[in-house]
């Protein structure tokens, strides 16, 4: 199942209703920090991605496949108005999802958006490990990865950019780092409100 925690107690993070939107490039650690960070506050997870193929019952490769990109994307704004009803709730977004429709504005109106940053040699590292397991990425080759996400990086900036805080992503590689980011996370979070 896709939701993680059950939000009988919501702490006064930002206000009575919480909506915490992570966004960022593949392997940015969207759902690492936000199952974590959720866990921690006592509220509910969802990995758009993951909740989609549920709704679905299809991977998000074989959808991707059977709708296109334009058909994909319509279905990922659907789903994302799904969840974005849901209160008590941290969302980890497909990396794509803020760069199609108005669909980062519609997150900044909901909740709070958090864009993970995280530097393209460290996503380089994740990424190839996880290469083969994402079919936009199967059959390069380091080079090629390389270019492919510093390319990707530079047209998904301007929508990444308009989440209302950014995060430092890089370090989640351990449980210790994880933890640490968390409570980060909830300090940015607080500070602010």
């Amino acid at each position: 199942m896709f939701f993680v925690g059950i939000a009988n107690f919501v702490p006064k993070l930002l206000d009575d209703m919480v909506r915490i939107f992570l966004t960022g490039y593949m392997g940015a650690g969207k759902t690492t920090l936000g199952k974590a960070f959720a866990r921690k506050m006592n509220l509910s997870f969802i990995d758009l991605d993951w909740y989609m193929e549920e709704r679905f019952h299809k991977t998000v490769g074989q959808l991707f496949t059977d709708y296109g990109e334009d058909g994909f994307r319509a279905l990922e704004q659907r789903v994302l108005h799904e969840v974005g009803e849901i209160e008590d709730v941290v969302i980890a977004t497909g990396g794509g999802a803020p760069c199609f429709f108005d669909n980062m504005e519609y997150m900044n109106q909901l909740g709070q958006t958090v864009f993970l940053d995280v530097n393209p040699d460290v996503l380089f590292v994740r990424l190839k490990i996880a290469s083969q397991s994402r079919p936009i990425l199967k059959g390069k080759n380091d080079e090629q990865l390389r270019a492919f996400i510093l390319d990707s990086l530079q047209k998904r900036m301007p929508y990444y950019s308009k989440a209302r805080y950014t995060f430092d992503g890089s370090q989640l590689e351990t449980q210790e780092q994880v933890e640490l980011s968390v409570n980060k996370l909830q300090q940015l979070l607080s500070a602010t409100h």
